[in-house]
Formats: C-alpha cells, structure tokens, sequence
C-alpha cells in the first residue's frame, strides 16, 4: 500500500472571513426570502368557529355582522366562510392607538 502524507493547512482568521463572507450574505438573502414567504397567510378562509376562538365574537355578534355588511363572508352550502385578508384589512384599518 502507498501511504500519503496528510497536509494541514492554517489559514488566517482574515482569510476564511474572506472566503465565509459571501457564502454568508447568500445564507442571509435566502432566510430573508423564506420569512417573507412564510408570513403569509396559509388559510385564506375563516370559519365560524375560528372567528369565535380568535377574536371573542359570539355567534350573535357573528350574524349581526354579517347582516350589517361589517364583515365580507361568501357560503359553500350551510358554511360560511370569511376571507382572512379582508377581516385582516378591517381590523387594521380599524386599528386605534391610544396616547
């Protein structure tokens, strides 16, 4: 069998910087684009239920809205159904700062 001699080789701290660095900022554009394209929204509907869950309304309150037009809702059958980006528009719109 041949035997080869194992070379090590030290590179300065400056140097592997300079070799790192672009490897860095492309790991740092490519996270960047992930969040944002992990920050929309998955669902685009709510449900009765959800608007129940995450924002207190009672089922009262529910229909009333709807009725008034406050909220947009479109029906599959017997469900209702509200657009996440349109209820999301309203609270934001709506949106009060106190001070």
């Amino acid at each position: 069998m041949m035997t080869q001699e194992s070379q090590i080789s030290i590179i300065p701290f400056g140097e592997l910087k300079k070799l790192l660095l672009p490897l860095h900022n492309k790991l740092a554009q490519l996270e960047s684009k992930l969040d944002k394209t992990s920050s929309k929204p998955l669902k685009k509907y709510y449900r009765n239920k959800e608007l129940k869950l995450h924002f207190g309304l009672s089922q009262n309150t529910i229909i009333k809205y709807r009725n008034n037009g406050q909220i947009p809702f479109t029906t599959i059958g017997d469900v209702y159904l509200y657009p996440v980006k349109e209820i999301d528009e309203i609270l934001s719109k709506n949106l009060q700062s106190y001070g």
